[in-house]
């Protein structure tokens, strides 16, 4: 292990969450001295990749190069943290340094657990089998959607946490309206096997959701967690999360939305809980038992939606935070839980969720975001990721 600098402020992870904290403290601090450890040459708005699975844009259009939103003032480590040593205020790299700090932001995301599927990790990307979360593959669930002619489509969602959580369902929306236009859907079956026990944890947006799948005429499976793929045989094989039992369901294609956790090299740090997230106080965001830590983002065992919406709600309250740690002073900002799902329902409509810890809706516009509207996914389609590459990383909104 080589000994590496010694930083004011060292933040993991170069991702949404890691940049906009990045570049509002770059923005606060006369004199900032931040590292970002970030193994990426690449930084996608993954947002997007619904609609690249849709066949809306290239996936070439969420793509930007790392470098060019690491803030004045900053300094970009090419790294991958390995591990965790908080009593010593340093983290240790993949690539053998040990950096020290001495304030700690901890953002590297969620990783996904391909291999967690039987047969999926090897098959993805062939075989009717695909998937929106990896840039790699999504043009391939656009490859399936617009080549299907019948047969069974089924969208799958994991009984882990994942990145928006209204994602996997967005993408069956979207396949279903481009089988109508096609003419294929009537002899199709579209399914969404689900581990969950509904459509969606809001009341007020389900109900919206539950009017468009009796609509659709979508075949809903909940309780259904996916373990493995048989593309061969053209099989999915789930698990009822009530019984135990296995169900195998055939397929002409299937999305896969993966089992999600937190990274491993979280897991087995002394920051995490006992779930394996960033143990931090779900308001202030200030690490339990490490009061120079803070945490934010996927790898955050915060209990609310992962959304890069939920990022823009809580890097303003860590900034505002590690700023009074810095002067000796207790935390005053609080995080309420918002976050947001846009969820698309079609080409041209979208519903807008937005709501925070307890459920409770909190939209921004003056409307009723729980129908479904044209204006909503034009602001999705144009809107967000302007804001996202102008706005948030950059520390401005």
């Amino acid at each position: 292990m080589s000994r590496g600098s010694h930083h004011r402020i060292v933040i993991v992870g170069g991702g949404t969450a890691g940049l906009t904290v990045a570049a509002r403290l770059a923005r606060k601090l006369k004199r900032p001295d931040i590292a970002v450890i970030e193994p990426s040459a690449k930084h996608y708005y993954q947002p997007l990749w619904t609609l690249v699975g849709g066949g809306v844009f290239p996936k070439q259009a969420s793509e930007r190069d790392e470098a060019d939103f690491i803030p004045k003032g900053a300094t970009w480590v090419r790294d991958a943290v390995d591990g965790f040593r908080p009593d010593e205020n340093s983290v240790t790299t993949r690539g053998g340094r040990e950096i020290g700090y001495d304030y700690l932001v901890v953002a590297p995301g969620i990783q996904i657990d391909w291999g967690a599927v039987e047969g999926l990790k090897e098959h993805l990307g062939s075989h009717g089998v695909c998937s929106n979360y990896h840039y790699r593959t999504v043009d391939y669930t656009w490859e399936c959607i617009r080549s299907f002619r019948g047969g069974t489509a089924l969208f799958t969602n994991p009984s882990t946490p994942v990145k928006c959580g209204g994602a996997p369902q967005k993408i069956m929306y979207l396949a279903d309206d481009r089988f109508r236009r096609a003419g294929v859907r009537d002899g199709a079956r579209v399914a969404f096997a689900s581990a969950a026990g509904s459509i969606f944890a809001v009341e007020k947006y389900a109900r919206t959701l539950e009017g468009v799948i009796a609509r659709r005429g979508i075949e809903t499976l909940f309780g259904h967690d996916l373990i493995a793929v048989r593309p061969e045989a053209k099989e999915a094989v789930f698990r009822r999360t009530a019984s135990g039992d296995e169900v195998v369901l055939a397929y002409d294609m299937i999305h896969v939305t993966p089992p999600m956790s937190a990274p491993d090299f979280i897991k087995r740090s002394p920051l995490a809980d006992a779930a394996g997230w960033v143990d931090v106080d779900k308001h202030t965001l200030r690490h339990v038992r490490y009061p120079n830590v803070f945490g934010l983002g996927d790898a955050s065992n915060l209990p609310t939606s992962k959304t890069g919406a939920a990022v823009r709600k809580q890097a303003p309250v860590v900034v505002t935070n590690l700023a009074s740690a810095m002067r000796g002073e207790p935390p005053v900002a609080r995080y309420d839980g918002y976050t947001s799902c846009p969820l698309v329902t079609g080409y041209g409509k979208l519903v807008l969720a937005e709501f925070d810890y307890d459920k409770n809706s909190q939209e921004t516009f003056p409307l009723d975001q729980s129908e479904e509207r044209l204006s909503m996914y034009l602001l999705k389609k144009y809107g967000l990721p302007a804001f996202y590459w102008h706005g948030m990383l950059r520390g401005r909104l």
